[in-house]
């Protein structure tokens, strides 16, 4: 992996067949001076963009990326960091693009996309009522067998992407199966991009066992309790993944931990503005 050593000026939306991976922020929630945990993903002539927050637009236009140079979406859950951005861009390509823009989403996810967040600000934007089928082009993964819990497939071009379901809210369910829909992304089998999780053992090292992943980049919240991985919690962690473990999605006062990240052996802090190339 090669980070790169300042900001880009030149945001990567096709390579060389390079995968990239370009942080558009890597702050939580709650976080004023880092952008939210957006990701840009290129391959080839392909790029993904995981997840749109409220923010995201204007992330990328100050990055000098357009949303219209964005090929296809895929959400990971729906909190407003993820896809507070969505209304703008599907608007967009309907009133100003005339071209639906392209998302990976499979049948359950897109009802509850469409039917909590999405609907109400666009319904009834015209005479007949628009649906989901109206403003995206759809394309569904593949359901995969053998995996260790519910896991999804999708290829795009030469970049091949697994989407694993995760735990992350309710903060009252336990498994992973009764929780609200969400998914971490694998990447060329060699990327684990975990999004929003709590912390989930089983998740790691299960899918860490099939693939030996070369990185994970891993949600880090720097207190313990609610729906996000505690940089306690994940200390727990055998050293050998922490070695290859990326936090992100932290807080603005991430750098009053960086000793104690240090000392446990976790590989990095992810660097927004920042291109890793594999």
């Amino acid at each position: 992996m090669k980070i790169s050593k300042k900001a880009v000026t030149k945001v990567p939306l096709s390579t060389n067949g390079e995968l990239i991976l370009y942080f558009i922020g890597c702050g939580s929630a709650f976080a004023k001076t880092l952008k939210q945990n957006n990701l840009l993903v290129a391959k080839g002539q392909e790029n993904v963009l995981i997840d749109c927050g409220g923010t995201c637009s204007q992330s990328l236009f100050e990055a000098g990326v357009s949303l219209r140079d964005i090929d296809t979406y895929l959400i990971t859950h729906s909190h407003a960091d993820h896809v507070g951005g969505l209304e703008e861009v599907h608007m967009m390509g309907r009133y100003v693009l005339n071209k639906k823009p392209k998302m990976i989403i499979n049948e359950t996810y897109e009802k509850i996309l469409w039917e909590q967040s999405l609907r109400g600000g666009t319904e009834q934007s015209e005479k007949n009522p628009l649906k989901f089928e109206d403003l995206w082009d759809v394309i569904r993964p593949k359901r995969l067998d053998g995996m260790p819990r519910e896991t999804e497939e999708v290829n795009m071009g030469t970049l091949n992407i697994k989407m694993p379901r995760t735990l992350h809210f309710p903060d009252s369910v336990t498994s992973w199966k009764d929780c609200a829909w969400s998914c971490g992304i694998i990447l060329d089998d060699k990327i684990f991009f975990t999004s929003d999780t709590r912390f989930d053992r089983d998740l790691i090292e299960d899918y860490d066992d099939l693939f030996d992943f070369e990185m994970i980049f891993h949600d880090c919240q720097l207190f313990t309790g609610g729906v996000h991985a505690s940089l306690d919690e994940l200390c727990t962690l055998p050293r050998q993944l922490r070695e290859k473990i990326v936090l992100m999605h932290y807080g603005d006062e991430w750098k009053q931990y960086l000793k104690k990240a240090e000392d446990a052996g976790f590989h990095s802090w992810a660097q927004e503005g920042h291109t890793y190339t594999f």
